[in-house]
């Protein structure tokens, strides 16, 4: 194994193996830490933990196992992969990570790089953009456990670390990759090791690649990886070989327990020629709401596959947090979707498309599924996937992902339709 990537949820652990595979290299993505060695073969391991949103001490500590477990499979270089709308909080969980992760490697500097121009996130002078809103405009603001109310990644990320948050501008990152090494080095030099990133096309992601080929550890989202297989290209590393993905036509359903915006499109949009059944957080904590029940719904649907949504708008998402408690209200919700999961998986589904990261951590948690073979690209950072132990295919799409037409488009990939992104 060459690359070692710890993903703090497993949409975006998902999105980081697409982007690997992309490139060329063989990626297995493993839910939580493995007890044993890796396949051989594996050129990139991708342990997806569910710790973004856990306390700061329990995330750590959970990274550090992950990180142990790659490097005890010889991995030449190590990822931390985040949202790229940075989800955290002036606690954590990004920045008490990447201390620890360095301090475990014994590495001096790090990038922090959440960029993904391909949907529309982009830094620039510091800043996350979000298409062309500042991250505090774009709806990130009302996230219901991680609410983004500064878009300047230096000031967001200061009180998380304890190391100083350095920046390299993107006047020096388009000069390419060894003007950003010699930035880097001298923002460490400066005390500032922990060094934020512009990058605002593909191609300055390509740079910071190339800048990168050297260093211990990277941080960011998926975009971050892109210029990675190549490094390890020109090394003469990579014998991978492409491979075929075959679909399923059996049944399938979809669970969305996603707030976002685009999400909240995409249901609405589903839901406008097939079935969909709303799950009311105030009904599933009085018990007039269970997973029986909706299981029983989506089974009894003949006229199109079945939909199963909680993805209330903002203001009922606070107004329940309030009544029943955040934790006590997310808990609740994770367990629903995912005994609704294990339900509709042992009634015979074979197709599941999931939205949102912590529904989708809870579902394959709940699935108990140890590894995940990539398959092709649904939506950029979202592709299918299949279980390693079982016939499953599945869609885990972070919640701003995708057009309005994803649920549709997802369907017809996991069954193996030819699809261009």
């Amino acid at each position: 194994m060459l690359l070692g990537c710890i993903g703090d949820d497993f949409t975006g652990s998902s999105d980081l193996a697409n982007t690997l595979a992309k490139g060329g290299m063989r990626v297995t993505q493993y839910s939580g830490v493995p007890s044993g060695a890796a396949e051989p073969g594996v050129e990139a391991g991708i342990v997806a933990l569910k710790s973004r949103t856990i306390p700061p001490a329990e995330a750590v500590a959970l990274s550090l196992a992950a990180l142990d477990w790659l490097v005890d499979q010889g991995c030449r270089q190590f990822l931390f992969k985040y949202c790229s709308t940075f989800d955290s909080t002036p606690e954590g969980n990004i920045g008490p990570v990447i201390d620890a992760l360095m301090q475990r490697l014994g590495t001096d500097r790090t990038i922090v790089c959440p960029a993904f121009p391909a949907t529309g996130r982009s830094i620039y002078q510091g800043h996350l953009f979000v298409g062309d809103r500042l991250l505090s405009e774009s709806g990130m603001e009302h996230h219901p456990l991680t609410p983004m109310t500064d878009a300047d990644l230096r000031r967001w990320l200061a009180p998380q670390t304890k190391q100083g948050v350095g920046h390299v501008a993107a006047t020096t990152v388009f000069q390419g990759g060894p003007a950003i090494m010699d930035a880097m080095a001298a923002e460490a030099a400066a005390g500032r090791p922990v060094v934020v990133v512009d990058a605002i096309r593909d191609a300055d992601l390509m740079a910071i690649g190339q800048a990168a080929r050297g260093l211990r550890l990277l941080t960011g989202g998926s975009g971050i990886a892109l210029g990675l297989p190549d490094n390890f290209r020109a090394e003469n590393l990579l014998a991978s070989e492409p491979s075929t993905w075959i679909g399923s036509d059996g049944p399938a359903a979809i669970l969305s327990g996603s707030c976002s915006t685009m999400t909240r499109t995409q249901v609405a949009r589903y839901a406008e020629t097939s079935p969909a059944l709303e799950i009311v957080p105030d009904r599933v904590m009085a018990g007039e709401q269970s997973p029986d029940g909706a299981v029983g719904w989506a089974l009894e649907q003949t006229d199109g596959v079945p939909l199963i949504y909680s993805s209330a708008d903002p203001e009922a998402v606070k107004a329940a947090q309030r009544h029943f408690g955040r934790d006590a209200l997310a808990a609740r919700l994770e367990e629903f979707f995912a005994e609704t999961a294990r339900q509709l998986c042992a009634a015979g589904v074979t197709r599941l498309v999931v939205a949102g990261g912590e529904t989708s951590g809870a579902v394959v948690e709940g699935l108990g599924l140890s590894a995940l073979a990539i398959g092709p690209e649904i939506a950029p950072g979202v592709p299918a996937v299949k279980a390693s132990d079982r016939p499953l295919w599945l869609t885990l799409k972070s919640g701003n992902f995708g057009d309005a037409d994803f649920f549709q488009t997802a369907l017809g990939v996991l069954k193996g339709e030819h699809h261009d992104v």
